[in-house]
């Protein structure tokens, strides 16, 4: 009788994801564990010992978490950056090491660039002048137009700018911020970045990033993206000083807490023109106030906290990364694959 493969999760915070995990594998090809934190150093190693495949998160695959684990033939990270990960010993013992991006941080990665681009191009301002009729304003009249012929930019709308070339300043690098440099990166933008904890030199080499301090991001990004958890630390982190560190033409944009800035700052800021305008999916309070004076203003983009995508992301994810794990268990070849 073939015995099931031993899938053992590194990371402790998979616990309450155990019985989904069981589910999501077949039964009898695939036996689910997760190291206990509280099962000491004894319990950790007999689950090493007895591994087939890893999985992490967090913690960290190095040449001794391997040399405890020598029946592993697949690390599986769950997230879409190499960081952690001894590639080099994974190698040398033959073991397969495969990445996988998460769809949660991605639908945030595509608002976060969906906020950067409207501003950049006025969409909203663009959409309403188009829809009112606006131009009567400016005196002038429809015609037909070819291919030489045509009305461009007829609204002369004063702050439109390409965002190849610009820099953007990502505050919080972990998941969604690495999925927002890959795209920003496709655009031909120049990505800084602040982070509490700076990434390995060939992790920022890989992204083409560069990390900075908090307020030299400030002082030269042309667009900031808020990506970081809200903890006391974080909490206002965006406030009236670092509002006025920030360039007159650079915008803000948030898509993580509303409570990681300072509302009433940034509300004063974009009143008075000491940032170019703001783009946000999140709030102090929400749904937003129908009253909130931001909803007045003229240089933000507003929207509903939709940039988690569908929802569902917590199972979509573990599910992408059980897929590819029963990928290897079934001899396909596993996607996002690095040895």
């Amino acid at each position: 009788m073939t015995h099931p493969l031993n899938l053992v999760f590194l990371d402790s915070s998979f616990a309450r994801d155990l019985d989904l995990a069981r589910s999501m594998v077949p039964e009898g090809e695939i036996a689910v564990h997760v190291v206990d934190p509280e099962g000491g150093d004894e319990d950790r190693a007999a689950l090493l010992a007895e591994a087939d495949i890893l999985v992490t998160r967090a913690e960290p695959v190095t040449a001794e978490i391997l040399a405890a684990a020598p029946k592993v033939k697949l690390v599986q990270k769950y997230g879409g950056r190499a960081d952690r990960l001894d590639l080099d010993a994974a190698q040398r013992a033959g073991i397969q090491i495969a990445l996988m991006p998460l769809c949660g941080c991605i639908a945030v990665a595509e608002m976060a660039m969906t906020l950067i681009l409207a501003l950049s191009k006025q969409l909203i301002d663009a959409h309403q002048a188009t829809v009112t009729g606006a131009y009567r304003e400016l005196g002038l009249e429809p015609m037909r137009t070819s291919q030489r012929v045509h009305a461009f930019q007829w609204m002369r709308l004063p702050n439109l700018q390409e965002i190849r070339r610009t820099t953007l300043g990502i505050i919080g690098f972990g998941e969604i911020g690495t999925e927002i440099a890959k795209r920003a990166r496709a655009f031909e933008m120049d990505v800084v970045y602040y982070n509490r904890t700076p990434l390995p030199t060939e992790i920022e080499q890989q992204l083409g990033v560069r990390g900075v301090s908090l307020d030299d991001l400030l002082r030269t990004a042309d667009f900031v993206s808020l990506n970081v958890p809200h903890t006391p630390e974080t909490d206002k982190l965006i406030g009236a000083r670092e509002l006025a560190l920030m360039k007159p033409t650079a915008y803000l944009v948030n898509t993580c807490r509303g409570p990681v800035v300072d509302e009433a700052a940034l509300i004063e800021a974009l009143r008075s023109r000491q940032i170019a305008g703001a783009g946000l999916d999140v709030f102090e309070y929400e749904p937003l106030p129908a009253d909130s004076p931001l909803t007045q203003l003229d240089n933000v983009i507003l929207t509903p906290h939709i940039g988690g995508g569908t929802g569902g992301a917590r199972e979509k994810q573990l599910r992408d990364v059980l897929d590819n794990v029963v990928r290897f268990v079934r001899g396909e070849p596993v996607q996002h694959r690095l040895v």
